[in-house]
């Protein structure tokens, strides 16, 4: 069997147990610190980001449909884990972010089943015509799911770290992680960056909506209501930020509950995924 004819046998299964043997190691190495655990467990995980990375090349699953786009959103964390992993040696980086890399490959293979027949991505043709601009809506929602996702891990890991904190728990007994300030910069650098990513997609997707096939249907569509949805969640979170000077712990709340209308908006069918903006 060829290297060709082996890629394209790559699936979501193979991507997924990789970064599920990656996170399993990285929880034997917290049990049993050990030099090997890391490097068995690094190993995997780049195992899996070849996989990934060679699945999304070999078989191009399209953005503008749901299994694709949260593929694509898994692939870009996993990413981020791999580097944090390298660079945040002493932290348990993995431990929070490869759960929800494991979680979005699972719900792309499930939604994956339940989806019509799609055309690979063409890139050619995403970069021409009316198409182009639909790429453009579809990359800008993409690194805005990115900043969603990270504030998502941060305000989890402030939340855990908070608890510690105020129980008074020993840091030599429990899984190590970043400090509280160090927690709260990165939620606030991830939404600074998302809201303007979110706001822009939205203004072109909603430039891109009358060119539609049922102009009617896909303003009342789930993908578009979640979509400006989430936008308003990040108005508000920007205004208790900046205006109202709303305690962390409470804003950390309010971008975990943003991470789960992001994944009923990627989830939802996209009104220009069939016969849309051609």
């Amino acid at each position: 069997m060829t290297t060709t004819e082996i890629v394209k046998n790559i699936h979501h299964y193979c991507i997924g147990l990789s970064y599920l043997c990656a996170f399993l190691l990285e929880i034997a190495r917290l049990l049993w610190p050990a030099r090997g655990w890391r490097v068995a467990g690094l190993v995997f995980g780049a195992a899996g980001l070849f996989a990934h990375t060679a699945y999304l090349l070999v078989q191009q699953p399209s953005p503008a449909v749901p299994s694709g786009s949260v593929l694509m959103l898994a692939w870009v964390l996993a990413l981020f884990y791999f580097y944090g992993t390298v660079h945040h040696a002493r932290q348990a980086w993995a431990v929070f972010v490869l759960p929800v890399v494991i979680g979005l490959v699972v719900v792309s293979r499930i939604l994956l089943t339940a989806e019509p027949e799609h055309a690979a991505f063409d890139v050619g043709e995403w970069a021409s015509g009316e198409r182009f601009w639909g790429g453009v809506h579809g990359l800008l929602i993409l690194f805005a799911s990115v900043g969603v996702s990270v504030s998502f891990l941060a305000s989890m890991m402030y939340l855990i770290q908070a608890r510690r904190l105020r129980n008074k728990v020993s840091p030599g007994t429990v899984v190590p992680m970043l400090s509280l300030e160090r927690l709260e910069t990165m939620n606030r650098r991830a939404l600074n960056i998302a809201f303007p990513l979110l706001t822009a997609g939205l203004l072109v997707g909603t430039l891109l909506l009358p060119h539609g096939l049922s102009f009617g249907d896909n303003w009342l569509s789930l993908k578009v209501l979640s979509t400006a949805g989430l936008w308003l969640e990040f108005l508000v979170l920007l205004y208790l930020r900046y205006g109202a000077h709303v305690p962390a712990r409470r804003l950390a709340l309010f971008s975990i509950a943003a991470f789960g209308l992001l994944l009923v908006a990627l989830a939802a069918s996209h009104p220009f995924a069939i016969g849309g903006v051609k």
